[in-house]
């Protein structure tokens, strides 16, 4: 349960944490509570190696629309200026709930349950995997409208999800993409679904598969794709070669050679 003031609400399903944005009479925008929420469930899954998995999604009919614009329109403190204010802001709150998705041990699923606009661009592509209802688009007004730059990471999952013409082309026009053509793009895992129940209930499937993988996989499959982003071919072998060199010889490879032999499903240890 939640009381009027939380914006946030994390329901355990065995080895999964569903973590839901629940300020839906506003479209969930990032406040600045909301961010202290995140960041605050997110140091309990580094913390509580009993969660597996991760499903982060949003409540009634938007994901996330980004910058609380209620909030910017207050005078800054300390004479700043309303710039100066929100990027100090950015580095205290959004940037830092960006790297702290990113470098959660398990894997994140991205349940997109409705509109991701602004900043919620990047929140809804920070996870591992993202799928996505119907409803669901994404939007990106900075440019166009506002004059000013996409942030929370947009910029850095677009170019590497779907390339420079379309990250280009979403920055500068300002079009709304429908989950369809997102997951035609390459940019979400896929759209499959008519409403948010049966949104959940397939995020909720999948987070329940990735439970069962070795506990290091979410981190090495990051690392690994990071790498290949900035490494020429030459590079990103050795960079494979070096991966192997210690992962082999751990536990969660002999685990599945193990039961690769023995015809089984692997039983991964979870994580310590």
């Amino acid at each position: 349960m939640t009381t009027p003031t939380e914006q946030t609400r994390a329901e355990r399903h065995g080895d999964v944490l569903i973590l839901r944005m629940v300020n839906s009479a506003r479209m969930n925008p990032l406040t600045e509570q909301l961010q202290r929420e995140l960041l605050a469930h997110l140091n309990e899954v580094q913390g509580n190696p009993s969660i597996r998995a991760l499903i982060l999604t949003g409540e009634g009919k938007a994901f996330c629309v980004g910058a609380d614009l209620t909030d910017m329109a207050r005078t800054p403190p300390n004479g700043c200026t309303l710039g100066q204010h929100t990027a100090e802001i950015m580095r205290q709150g959004t940037n830092r709930l960006v790297l702290a998705l990113r470098a959660l041990p398990v894997p994140v699923v991205v349940a997109l349950n409705g509109a991701a606009a602004g900043a919620g661009v990047g929140l809804a592509l920070a996870g591992d995997i993202t799928i996505a209802s119907q409803a669901a688009y994404f939007l990106m007004p900075f440019l166009p409208r506002l004059g000013i730059v996409p942030d929370m990471g947009s910029s850095f999952f677009l170019e590497r999800r779907i390339g420079r013409a379309r990250a280009l082309g979403m920055a500068l026009l300002g079009d709304r993409i429908s989950a369809e053509q997102a997951a035609a793009w390459g940019l979400i895992w896929s759209c499959t679904t008519i409403d948010t129940e049966t949104l959940e209930e397939q995020a909720l499937a999948l987070a329940q598969r990735l439970t069962s993988v070795p506990a290091h996989a979410a981190l090495e499959a990051r690392a690994l794709f990071d790498a290949a982003a900035n490494n020429d071919l030459e590079a990103q072998l050795g960079y494979e070669a070096e991966r192997q060199g210690e992962l082999i010889d751990g536990e969660a490879f002999a685990e599945g050679v193990r039961a690769f032999m023995g015809k089984r499903e692997a039983r991964f240890p979870p994580r310590r």
